[in-house]
């Protein structure tokens, strides 16, 4: 701290107008953020205090890119939503959809057309006009692969606009999207991250490495990306909405859960999210706030269907009844979690089966059922992550299954990986790498994940996330059906028979709903979690 009060100091001498805590120059800013880098690195007293009007957030990793097209975990997301925003938001303390770049939107009768206003007097950050045609431009990119650029990509969730058969400048501040079909979940797709719009001038100058270089209309902008430390976004000053209350916020990569939980009790970050559930108490008392919110969320295990013991659905159910997941859940995850029941998560209420259980812990059924199999000591390569979004106490988790399946008669080896190069082992499949791996979903919609991961049209060699290659034709046709029933109760309907399915096929070893937390330093005001499970910090304010 004493470096950073030299560094503000000498600005002043040097005749810097006068500063405040949020009204340095961004010479000062940039120097203060460096010192509160190097400062981070040390312990005890010298990482007291960060400095003031600047928020540092401990990540659980290193951003894959700030491109919000090209990236899938919400570990980026968190960053991206207070750089870029979308035609439409969720409203604060909800998954319900409001205006953000837009202003408003008709829907066709049929409900294949929707027209948006959008929003007059926005510029991205280099000062270009937000208009139809950015609009036009971001959506071309994503889904025309005649697009000049198109290459800037992969876009991993393109999916979730692929019912837009035609996006249309109708004016400059009016667009039409065309639908080859209706699609129930088309505004709520819009208000996720990948729907975020980025400056069109931004991507031409920058090309492939756009994604280091970012652009958007959000409460603060892009500053810097230091590799493996840190991802600055300052406050943008002519934003069309409230302006940001801190200065500057800095997003620093801290993988391992005990060091960010030390560095919060040390001072060094002012905010931690995800933190360790045998973490928590040490937080409950003064100098620290701990917010809990529930959402949309499910852990689980991918099941490799296509080879090995788990093409066996008799092996995958032993699976599912050989892990004791009321032990997880209370044990390691401290009761921060509930057991899941299936593929959908229960905060989506009006969708969800309430008539399933889970899978009871019965290690002498699973020990039967993969007596019957003939899989008596099968070896099993399980891939395991060191962190990552949603992912709670994935290595303790990791251990914990692998003594429930070995005491019912599977040799289980761990391959533990870092958490961006975990997602390069699983997305692209398990096939001729692994019989199983931890993954968890934070979702929007109840189409979101199973529509991503468990359609047979979801290989990843077809683009999407069904990384164990589950088939079942009768699932693939309830899940087209439910996204273009315009009626809600329809659409829960056919939710709920689909999960019923999948609970008794068992692609996955459905193991945990959780509740998300973070811990914030008692400078810290104006907080709070979203069940979207993104990181709005534009209302935070740091005394």
């Amino acid at each position: 701290m004493q470096f950073i009060m030299i560094i503000i100091n000498a600005e002043h001498q040097q005749g810097e107008h006068e500063m405040t805590p949020l009204s340095w120059s961004r010479r000062g800013l940039m120097a203060a953020v460096g010192a509160a880098l190097v400062a981070g690195g040390l312990s005890g007293s010298a990482s007291a205090q960060t400095p003031p009007g600047v928020l540092i957030v401990g990540q659980i990793a290193e951003p894959k890119s700030l491109d919000p097209a090209a990236v899938t975990a919400v570990n980026d997301f968190r960053i991206l939503v207070n750089v870029y925003e979308g035609l439409t938001r969720y409203k604060s303390g909800t998954l319900e959809v409001e205006p953000a770049l837009a202003t408003g939107w008709d829907i066709s009768e049929d409900g294949t057309e929707y027209t948006f206003t959008l929003r007059e007097g926005v510029s991205f950050h280099d000062g270009t006009p937000f208009n139809a045609e950015a609009v036009k431009f971001n959506f071309d990119r994503m889904l025309d692969e005649n697009h000049p650029f198109h290459d800037t990509g992969p876009f991993p969730l393109s999916f979730f606009f692929g019912a837009v058969e035609k996006t249309e400048a109708v004016d400059d501040m009016t667009v039409k999207f065309t639908l080859n079909a209706p699609y129930a979940p088309f505004l709520s797709n819009l208000a996720y991250p990948t729907g975020l719009m980025v400056s069109p001038t931004a991507v031409e100058a920058h090309g492939k490495e756009f994604g280091r270089n970012p652009s958007g209309t959000g409460p603060f902008k892009f500053a810097e990306w230091r590799s493996n430390e840190a991802v600055v976004v300052e406050r943008n000053d002519t934003y069309w909405g409230e302006v940001a209350g801190t200065q500057a916020v800095v997003f620093r990569p801290i993988t391992d859960a005990n060091t960010r939980v030390a560095e919060m009790l040390a001072g060094g970050i002012d905010m931690m999210v995800e933190v360790p559930p045998t973490s928590l108490g040490q937080f409950q008392g003064d100098g620290f706030s701990v917010a809990e919110q529930a959402g949309p969320h499910v852990w689980f295990l991918i099941l490799n269907a296509k080879e090995g013991p788990f093409a066996d659905k008799r092996v995958r159910q032993a699976a599912n009844y050989a892990i004791n997941k009321e032990a997880i859940v209370n044990d390691v995850l401290e009761g921060t979690a509930t057991v899941a029941a299936g593929p959908t998560p229960p905060a989506f209420a009006w969708a969800y089966n309430e008539a399933l259980d889970p899978y009871p812990y019965d290690p002498e059924k699973a020990k039967a059922l993969i007596a019957e199999a003939g899989a008596e000591g099968a070896e099993l390569t399980f891939f395991v992550t060191e962190g990552g979004s949603g992912m709670l106490d994935p290595v303790p988790m990791g251990t914990a299954i692998q003594a429930d399946l070995q005491a019912v008669g599977l040799n289980v080896k761990i391959e533990t990986y870092e958490w961006n190069t975990f997602l390069g082992e699983v997305n692209p499949g398990l096939e001729g790498k692994a019989d199983m791996a931890e993954m968890a979903w934070m979702t929007n919609d109840p189409d979101t994940l199973p529509y991503l991961a468990l359609r047979s049209e979801a290989w990843p060699d077809k683009g999407g996330f069904n990384s164990g290659y589950y088939a079942n034709p009768k699932v693939d046709e309830l899940l087209e059906a439910a996204r273009t029933a315009t009626d809600q109760d329809e659409r829960a309907r056919l939710y709920r028979e689909m999960q019923t399915i999948v609970q008794e096929d068992a692609p996955w070893v459905f193991v945990a709903n959780w509740k998300q937390n973070a811990v914030t330093s008692d400078r810290v005001e104006n907080f709070g979690l979203e069940p979207s499970f993104l990181l709005h910090l534009q209302g935070v304010v740091k005394n």
